[in-house]
């Protein structure tokens, strides 16, 4: 039975299950291995914690993941009768589900575990793939606003971008949520590639907490009437940090 995961993208997607053990392995191996954080869902997506892959023991057929931050979330984590998970590796969005976590502790700090899924979904994007922008030097997209009347430029981390939009993190609660919502006039300068001028619009959002127990509020925004020179700017910047990770996954400094 196929499970309906919340979506956090803003393109159209695809869904093929896998079911092969070993490759669910992989997967589950690639997120720890490359340090990619998931995002955990319970009560049909009413909460939304960042977790993390510590550990995938085939042996006893478990995954170990970090728990979220106090005690009274973590319960509510354990007593949910289904927990989602949704993940972006490799350009492709993971998503699997589990009915039966558990506590436990992991090099002597408390985390959680479950089975390793006996299926998962894979969600290809065929046109337009989310890239992760980096977390060490955050790349901020300004957004005009008016606030009693004056007018400024409110700067959101950028957190992922595709060819068809981008995903921001808005920590104040500052921009009105409604699906449909436009901001035009915003600018994204990206390092080593030049400055975006950009129209978008809302497409979903989703509250978070952190690992670090903070919260924060990620929206889903899809570029409007994107010029092809912008287009190919943006083009540009994914495939210089595409060159930039595969560089450091292979050691080329």
């Amino acid at each position: 039975m196929q499970v309906n995961f919340p979506s956090l993208g803003t393109e159209n997607q695809s869904p093929y299950q896998v079911e092969s053990r070993r490759e669910i392995i992989a997967l589950l191996r690639g997120f720890k291995e490359k340090n990619q954080l998931i995002s955990m869902f319970i009560n049909n997506g009413a909460e939304v914690f960042i977790t993390s892959v510590l550990e995938v023991d085939d042996t006893n057929n478990v995954v170990i993941i970090d728990s979220a931050p106090g005690v009274e979330a973590n319960q509510r984590i354990v007593d949910a009768p289904q927990v989602f998970f949704d993940g972006l590796l490799d350009r492709i969005s993971i998503q699997f589900s589990s009915s039966r976590l558990q506590r436990t502790t992991f090099e002597q700090r408390p985390a959680l575990q479950m089975l390793i899924p006996s299926n998962l979904i894979r969600l290809q994007r065929r046109e337009n793939y989310r890239i992760n922008t980096p977390v060490s030097s955050p790349i901020k997209c300004l957004i005009p606003m008016l606030v009693d009347e004056l007018a400024y430029l409110g700067k959101f981390s950028l957190v992922d971008i595709s060819c068809g939009g981008i995903a921001i993190l808005d920590d104040q609660r500052s921009l009105d949520i409604t699906v449909g919502t436009r901001h035009t006039d915003c600018q994204i300068d990206l390092p080593g590639v030049g400055l975006l001028e950009i129209n978008i619009e809302i497409r979903n959002s989703q509250d978070l907490t952190l690992l670090n127990g903070r919260t924060t509020r990620r929206l889903g925004c899809a570029f409007l009437n994107l010029s092809s020179r912008t287009l190919a700017t943006v083009q540009r910047y994914i495939m210089k940090l595409e060159r930039e990770r595969n560089a450091k996954m292979t050691g080329i400094n």
